[in-house]
Formats: C-alpha cells, structure tokens, sequence
C-alpha cells in the first residue's frame, strides 16, 4: 500500500499576465519520492517549487501538507544584501538550523562561513545556501538548479548526501548525471500541463518521445497549417535528438584520431601531419608554465590544438581552469614557455553574462539591431526563423528582455553571440540556467561550429557528448591531457589511484603507473599474480567497511550527537569508495588478462 503523501495540490491554478500559467494541475509528493521537476525554460518550474513550498499563493486550488511537515527550499539566487557573513545568512530567519549542524554540513563542503557575504563568489555563496537548506532536517527538500557554481567535488559530495537522505526531495537541474543518479520518479511541466511517470530522469527522454509521438498522430488528423504551428517545436526537437546521434557517433570518431595523435606511438606521425598543413593549428602551448606568488598553477604544459578541437576544462574550483583559459587564448602571459596564437584567430567568448542584455531591449533590437534580418557567420537569415532556431516562440520578436525568463534570456544570449563571425568560442559555464532541450540545441550548434570550441565546465554530462580533448586540473599544477570528455578523464584518474596504491608509486609518477595498470596480454608477472589473488578479499573488506560506515551515519541522530564522528565517517566512506573501485577496476583488467 503506497504511502499517504506528505503534501498535495488539487485543482492548482495560477495567474500570470494576460493568462493562466498553471490551471487545474493535481500533485502528490510521498514522503521518500525523488522527483525531477522538469519542463521548458518559461514553463514555471521555480513557480511551482515556490507553489509547493507555500512562498507564494495560488488563485485556485487546495494546497494539503501533513501536520509538522518541514519544507525548506534551496533558491537558485538566493538574497545575501544586508548580511555581513555567509554564517549571518545561513542562521537567519525564525526556523534557522542548529549552529553546529550547519557548521558541520559547511566542513564537509570545505566552505569558510566567516566570509563576507558580499564578496563571496558563486560558489561559496551556493555552499553556504546549501549549509543552510540541508542542516535544516527537513522532512521535504526542494532543490532549485542546485548544482550550480559547485565544483566537481562538492557535486559527488551532494549527491552522496542525497543518497543517504531519508526524507523527500523535487529537483530542477539541468545536470544530467546528477538527474540520473538520483531521481526515481519525473514530473513534467509542459505547456501549463503537469504529467507525471514513476521513472526517474534516465527514463524522460524516452517517456517524452513517447507522449510526442501519440500528440503527433493525432495532429496528423487536424488541419496541415495548423499542425506545423502546432507542433513545429515538438517534431523540432524529435529531430534533433535523432540527428544528435549521428553527432555523437562523429564524435567518438574524432575523439579516436586526436587519442592516436596524443599516444606517444603516434608522436612522429603527428609532426609529419602537422608539418604538411601548418595552417590547421591554431593555439599552440609549449612547456608553459604559469605562478602566483609561491604556488605554481601551471607547470610545463604543452599541447596543439587544431582547428575543429573541442577542448573541454575540468577541475575543481581554484585548480586553475581560468588561468589556463586566459593563456591559451593569450589574455594571460605564462611566466615560462610559450604561447602561439595563428594570427587568423577570432575568438567569441560567451559566458552567461545576462547583465550585458537591457531588460527594456526588444528581441529583434538585441539580435538584429531592430530590424528584420540578422547575418548569422555571414549566412542571412530572417530574425524569426533564427528564434525558432532557438526554441523560441517566433511571436517573441516584440517582446521585451525583461519579460523573458533567467532561461530564456540565458538562451537569447547565446542567440546573439553564436550568430557573431568567428573561428574560435570560448564558454565559461555554458549550460548555467539552460533548460535540457536548449543543451541539446547548445550541443548541436557546437557540434556544427567550423572552428575550434574551449569550454570551462562542471556539467559531466554535458562534456561527455561535446568535447573531443579534455584537460584535467587537479591543483597541482599538472594537467592531464585526455583524449574524449570527463567519463574518460575520471576513469584515467581512477585507473591512476588504483595504480598508485597497489605499486606504492609516488605521485610524481602517477602517469607512469597508470599505463601499467592495464596490463599487455601474455603472462603474470609475481605482482600481478598477488593482485589478482589477493583484490577479492580487499574488495570485500572495502564493502564491508562501507556498510559499517554507512550504517552508522543513517542514525538520525548522530549529527546532533557527534557532527565530528559524522564528518569522519563521511571522508571514510569517500576514501573506501574510491579504493574500492580502483581496486575492481585493477582485477578486472588482470582478469581479462587471465581469460585472454
């Protein structure tokens, strides 16, 4: 028998502008349901979390919650002004959360909450909210694109939290992976409709071509006109999806020959090739290495990047992603080596910046300075027909930017700038405030760019179906060059800590090892032998100790009691984790060996 929902909406209706953004929708939330909220940038996705958490009021319908229900929301752009520190905020209001609980969640999140609240960076801001929201004990969770401004390593920190976290939580995020991981059932916002499927994100697309498909059929029976008006954005993005898998399958082929132009087996066949056309390198980097004061942020990095590259940045924050951008595109001098830019490159850099967009602008005055037609790399197009390149209605053109979502703005800027001449994008967080259809729509303009792409991203997922090169910072100054996106670079840095452990290499020599984890088909050396005798039993010691650990931190209690135990057991279980599964990957390697 399914459990009673904590909280309910019957009949929901609401008003905004000139109609009805929600009417007549019915929603249930259990009290363990994980839901991805998902819908269209524009569709009221932040309203209906602010709706759920009883932030604003609806013009009809009846809201229903349970006695002594706690709902605590994590905003997108939560409101710092008029607080000192990031403590300050994140105590503030008649429910705020113990002290020592929110100190504990801002350790694990390596976060200093005596910062002050109005120099703090995106992130530090986002980890304090997060501090605040998840102290707080709540029994339903509503997280707002909470994946924003973090690094890699507090994303796979939130996710683990989330995975122990035994109330409910809605989610909107544009993060695929993090969707995937965590979810087990999607509501769908889709043109003032709320669907609902008990699959988690992993299912919507499928669920979604699914619903298209039956909407296609049945406007095959309505009027021609009507159906193409209809249904030109639908059908549009059925398209798409299918046109993304002959992208995706060009990708893996490009990543293939730049993988045989990095191996070392490959290196003179690389100079040859270079030397025939000198003109397809346009960013060369040659054992540059870059300081701020003692620490050494860059050390003797060297690549060639082609024309056609699609070079992904990854690292936590502070690792030295943005320095390595600013040298590489020559707004930065290194302190040693070399960089050469060819001397026809024109760089776009599109980063997010909706403040460069005047909210009383019209569409057509931002994309095509007022008029009808806008020169799109130098190919002339009518200003409605590129809207609806963009997922736009094409009714938009009037419309003024400040009536337009965070999104939809979001999605306007990339309009304008992807229609710019050029050779070379920069994008610094692309995909910040983009709903998924619009990443789609980014990825395939990125994969039809004729030029070379840099991007600086957090977004696994995204990375995964758009780069072809990805370097990897981990602060030490050492960038990992990998040929594909970040599944690629996270399994080189598994393999590498597998390698490292079971050699007791040190870590200068990380490299080195890691290409002697995998080892060549033929006999056991004694150490392999050991190992693949030996790993079982460490594997299952490893287990073991996760689910002691874990067993413990599922005590309610244990945060009040002892946040210290609870912090220690948390870095355990990361540092288990990780063993673990660099140990499986090692067998099994050695297994193949065996049964090859």
């Amino acid at each position: 028998m399914a459990a009673a929902p904590i909280l309910s909406w019957e009949n929901l209706s609401l008003h905004q502008g000139s109609g009805w953004l929600f009417r007549d929708l019915d929603l249930a939330i259990a009290p363990r349901d994980r839901l991805a909220l998902i819908g269209r940038n524009g569709a009221g996705k932040t309203t209906m979390l602010k709706l759920i958490a009883g932030e604003i009021e609806a013009d009809k319908g009846t809201r229903s919650i349970q006695p002594g229900t706690r709902i605590v929301m994590l905003e997108q752009d939560p409101f710092f002004t008029g607080y000192d520190t990031l403590m300050d905020f994140a105590l503030a209001g008649k429910d705020a959360p113990p002290r020592h609980e929110v100190e504990a969640i801002a350790g694990q999140l390596g976060i200093d909450l005596g910062r002050s609240a109005a120099s703090a960076s995106g992130g530090e801001r986002r980890r304090a909210s997060l501090a605040r929201a998840l102290a707080s004990d709540p029994d339903l969770l509503l997280l707002d694109e909470p994946t924003n401004h973090l690094d890699l390593a507090a994303i796979d920190w939130l996710e683990g939290w989330l995975q122990r976290y035994t109330g409910a939580f809605v989610t909107i995020s544009h993060d695929r992976t993090f969707l995937e991981r965590l979810t087990k059932a999607t509501i769908w916002l889709d043109r003032g409709a709320l669907r609902r499927k008990d699959v988690g994100f992993g299912g919507y697309e499928a669920w979604m071509e699914q619903v298209y498909a039956e909407e296609a059929r049945a406007a095959d029976k309505l009027d021609a006109k009507l159906k193409i008006e209809a249904h030109w954005l639908e059908r549009g993005v059925t398209a798409r999806r299918k046109r993304n898998q002959g992208r995706l399958e060009k990708l893996w082929e490009m990543r293939a020959q730049r993988a045989a132009m990095l191996n070392p087996q490959g290196a003179a066949k690389m100079k040859l090739a270079v030397d025939d056309v000198k003109t397809k390198s346009v960013i060369t980097a040659d054992k540059v290495t870059k300081r701020f004061g003692d620490r050494t942020i860059i050390k003797d990095f060297s690549l060639r990047i082609q024309r056609g590259d699609r070079i992904g940045l990854v690292g936590a924050n502070g690792s030295g992603k943005t320095t390595l951008l600013k040298l590489l595109t020559g707004e930065l001098q290194p302190d040693s080596g070399t960089v050469t830019l060819a001397k026809t490159l024109h760089g776009v850099m599109i980063d997010q910046q909706r403040s460069l967009l005047s909210p009383e602008k019209r569409v057509r005055d931002v994309l095509a300075e007022g008029g009808d037609w806008i020169d799109v790399r130098g190919v002339r197009k009518h200003i409605q027909g590129y809207l609806k390149d963009f997922l736009f209605d094409p009714g938009l053109v009037d419309a003024r930017v400040g009536t337009l979502s965070g999104g939809e703005q979001s999605r306007l800027l990339l309009a304008r700038e992807f229609a710019r001449k050029s050779n070379l994008l920069v994008l610094d967080e692309p995909t910040n405030d983009l709903d998924l259809e619009t990443l789609d729509l980014l990825q395939e303009v990125i994969a039809d760019y004729d030029g070379t792409v840099l991007i600086v991203s957090h977004d696994r997922d995204f990375l995964d179906r758009t780069v072809t090169v990805t370097l990897g910072l981990d602060g030490s100054g050492k960038v990992d060059v990998i040929a594909g996106g970040y599944a690629d670079w996270e399994a080189k840095r598994t393999q590498r800590t597998g390698a490292v452990k079971t050699a007791a290499k040190p870590a200068a020599e990380a490299p080195v090892a890691a290409a002697a984890s995998t080892p060549r088909k033929g006999k056991l050396s004694y150490k392999d032998q050991r190992d693949y005798e030996l790993l079982p039993a460490r594997i299952e010691e490893l287990l073991a100790q996760i689910a002691r650990d874990e067993k413990e931190m599922a005590d309610p209690a244990l945060y009040t009691r002892d946040p210290a135990r609870f912090a220690s057991l948390t870095r355990a279980i990361e540092t288990a984790r990780g063993e673990k599964d660099a140990a499986e990957e090692r067998w099994l390697n050695l297994a193949e060996l065996v049964e090859g």
